[in-house]
């Protein structure tokens, strides 16, 4: 399962002569909600291709910087048998249970030049699984930040990290959290930054990313900007748990241990008027964590299905004993909650609520 529309080039006879394996990549974007729909098509689709004269393998991944991301890689034994069936009927009938999960797609070719380990040196393919890494040359544990691929709805990524800082200095870390310039909002030609709200509650800080594209590369972006960079050392001395910018593994392990992804996301149809974002912080049982999680984003979902709500959109983050709901409402969110927006949490200072720039 290859492509969704592609075009037959047919070979020229020098091509044909030195025909060797081709590698076919194809990249989609899944549809809001339709991920599930979507693996199971796959799941249909790819025991089909397999009997596929030429067909040698193809592998289904998960971008680590976006959940709608997928992408399709398969081997065949010559551009021929593909080029021959990406045309046929069959294969339009084949992949005709994606039309309805895919936004988009787009479909590489290449023919393999050379490989590691080389056949052509008498080099046999590795089998089986790899043989375990002496212990101090595996990685430490946990300490990718994005350990899973992070929410995406709409085609916008949210992700939050979350760490502490010791008691008493709370304000000084707010003045220098809230007093410099916004990042570049252009990552690479598909991501870019769209906002970052950060809050405070005690000694607890929050910081929310919206971002399009790959998460991971806008994370990255934003880490090696001067201004950031300037402001995360700054506040270094008043973290609780020591860290190391400058030393990527110390680097990774914080933002691995400070990331608080988020499981759910609902908006509602888009109304004039402005719109305030307000934050809450629902101390919880570890254990409860998923399941209170899942209860919040189902009674926010339902408010903001109800067009005479203020809530007009609410994204729920959580991991272990830390759970967070970043809400969009109409008009000003009101120090009072007379909508009842809280749900027993503890509404969160604002420190800084920034929209990227681009260049």
């Amino acid at each position: 399962m290859t492509t969704l529309d592609d075009r037959r080039t047919a070979p020229s006879p020098a091509e044909a002569e030195t025909a060797t394996r081709l590698r076919v990549v194809l990249l989609l974007d899944v549809l809001d909600g339709k991920q599930q729909q979507f693996l199971q098509a796959y799941e249909q689709i790819r025991h089909q291709v397999a009997a596929v004269p030429g067909h040698i393998s193809d592998q289904l991944c998960q971008s680590l910087g976006n959940s709608s991301q997928w992408l399709i890689t398969s081997e065949w034994q010559s551009s021929e048998p593909f080029l021959e069936w990406v045309e046929s009927a069959a294969h339009r009938k084949m992949v005709e249970p994606l039309h309805g999960c895919v936004r988009d797609t787009t479909s590489l070719r290449f023919v393999i030049e050379r490989e590691t380990p080389d056949p052509a040196l008498g080099e046999p393919r590795k089998t089986g699984r790899p043989a375990a890494a002496p212990a101090a040359a595996r990685p430490a544990a946990g300490v990718d930040p994005l350990p899973a691929p992070p929410l995406c709805t709409g085609g916008v990524v949210r992700h939050a990290i979350t760490f502490t800082v010791t008691p008493g200095s709370e304000e000084k870390v707010a003045r220098l959290l809230a007093d410099y310039e916004s990042p570049q909002a252009r990552v690479d030609d598909t991501t870019r930054l769209l906002r970052t709200s950060l809050y405070m509650h005690g000694n607890r800080v929050v910081r929310a990313v919206e971002v399009t594209g790959d998460l991971g590369n806008a994370l990255r972006h934003v880490a090696q900007q001067p201004e950031v960079r300037a402001v995360e050392e700054a506040i270094n001395p008043y973290l609780e748990e020591d860290r190391d910018l400058t030393d990527a593994t110390s680097a990774r392990t914080f933002f691995a241990r400070a990331a608080l992804p988020a499981v759910e996301h609902a908006t509602a149809d888009p109304q004039p008027g402005d719109v305030s974002r307000v934050a809450y912080l629902h101390p919880i049982d570890p254990a409860q964590g998923p399941a209170e999680a899942r209860r919040l984003a189902g009674l926010d979902a339902a408010d903001c299905t109800d067009p005479g709500h203020v809530l007009a959109a609410a994204t729920v983050f959580q991991r272990g004993d830390v759970l967070v709901r970043v809400l969009d409402v109409r008009g000003s969110a009101q120090a009072g909650d007379p909508y009842g927006l809280a749900r027993g949490g503890q509404r969160m200072d604002l420190v800084t609520d920034r929209t990227s720039h681009d260049a």
